[in-house]
């Protein structure tokens, strides 16, 4: 799907050098990296000098700077890998998981916004999704409303980290935070008010709101605007709202930010935004930039507690499976599998050769495989296979040598 949209394959070592990940997440990021002790000589200090990436955004920024002579002036990368962090593992939360991540690098346009939005609509809506919504909202904005709820400058990280657990702790939660954190609780609550956005105000009326509350984040309000009228012409068309109070809490955004949300999960399947500095860390120079990330697990997670899996995808990793019934046909057997991994089919055979089926079926259904090819001396004796179907339990008889094709066709037409 990703390739569709022009974007390019990459993959990133597991770990990084520590000074690599640090400062560049916040406070709770720098907490939730897992660190990789000194080995050698150095073993017993107890210092870090390695860490397991927490994200592929910050790799992605890494490579670009490193390699970018090499790479074009506008490069769209996908990445799908896993990423680690130290945090209490729960319901759609885990200390190891896979991100699916696509990038562009080299251009601020809101075509970028636009077209990223779209292309993980699609792959949610593909999948099965109907009920998302995509949270929108700039951090240029973010910061203009703090401002006008008279959150000092100091404090507005702070304000932003106890904003981006929201939808997880309630505004009485964030309200404690704010207080936890020095920010006086009549000023949480004007900000928290600031940031309400009715369930059914249309994008369009609450940048038109933004316009006269925040007429210094015109520019800001502008990009909003942009992105929203240009998503409308892609597959997110009708997903975008407005949300005021979305924060994401990695410091490294400077622009648009984004999040995928759904009814029954604390927290998102996904977000993203632009962070057009983060490549400048190591370059010395910015370099526009804005990506996306969806949570494999947690999109699962969702998937199988609503029962959205379709039946052939619990079949599991093999389509046939052969039994072989006599030691002298063991090598047809083996002949019979590469013509049917030549069809692209994923073939396993029971090793063991017997002359009753009762643990080659058993083996095959305890592995959810559709159909089991079976190499007996009465079907080679007429030149046949014998194939049945595991699902409804016919058996039928293929010439062998058109056995390969017969047994492809017949479990395409079932998938």
């Amino acid at each position: 799907m990703y390739e569709q949209y022009g974007f390019e394959p990459l993959e990133t070592p597991a770990f990084e050098n520590i000074e690599t990940l640090l400062g560049k997440y916040g406070e709770e990021g720098n907490r939730l990296i897992f660190k990789i002790l000194r080995r050698g000589e150095h073993a017993g200090t107890g210092e870090a000098d390695l860490a397991l990436r927490y994200d592929l955004t910050v790799p992605l920024a890494r490579v670009v700077a490193q390699y970018q002579s090499e790479l074009p002036r506008f490069f769209k990368r996908y990445q799908i890998q896993p990423v680690w962090r130290a945090d209490r593992p729960a319901r759609g939360r885990f200390r190891e998981f896979y991100q699916c991540d696509i990038d562009a690098i080299g251009s601020t346009s809101p075509i970028v916004e636009a077209e990223q939005l779209g292309a993980v609509s699609e792959v949610l809506t593909r999948l099965g999704f109907g009920d998302f919504v995509i949270r929108l909202n700039h951090r240029l904005v973010l910061s203009g409303l703090l401002n006008a709820a008279g959150v000092a400058d100091t404090q507005q990280n702070d304000a932003l980290v106890a904003l981006d657990k929201l939808d997880k702790i309630g505004t009485d939660g964030v309200a404690d935070e704010f207080a936890a954190r020095g920010i006086e609780r009549s000023v949480a609550e004007t900000c928290l008010k600031a940031f309400e956005v009715a369930p059914d105000e249309r994008p369009i009326e609450t940048l038109g709101r933004l316009e006269r509350l925040l007429g210094s984040e015109e520019r800001a309000i502008a990009n909003l605007r942009a992105v929203v009228s240009l998503a409308d012409s892609t597959a997110a068309a009708g997903k975008l709202r407005v949300d005021l109070s979305l924060a994401r809490g990695l410091s490294y955004y400077t622009g648009a930010i984004m999040e995928i949300a759904v009814p029954d999960l604390a927290g998102s399947l996904g977000g993203g935004g632009r962070y057009d500095n983060l490549v400048g860390m190591f370059l010395g120079r910015d370099v526009p930039a804005c990506g996306f990330s969806l949570g494999l697990e947690r999109i699962i997670v969702v998937m199988t507690e609503r029962k959205m899996f379709p039946a052939k995808v619990s079949r599991g990793a093999v389509d046939v499976m052969i039994a072989v019934l006599h030691e002298n046909l063991r090598s047809d057997a083996l002949k019979l599998a590469a013509e049917l991994r030549a069809e692209k089919l994923r073939v396993d055979i029971y090793p063991d050769a017997g002359s009753k089926l009762d643990k080659p079926l058993k083996y095959a259904s305890s592995r959810n495989v559709p159909v089991l090819a079976i190499v007996g001396e009465d079907e080679h004796a007429r030149g046949e296979v014998a194939v049945r179907d595991l699902q409804t339990r016919q058996q039928e008889n293929a010439p062998r040598a058109s056995a390969a094709q017969w047994i492809a066709k017949r479990v395409r037409i079932e998938q």
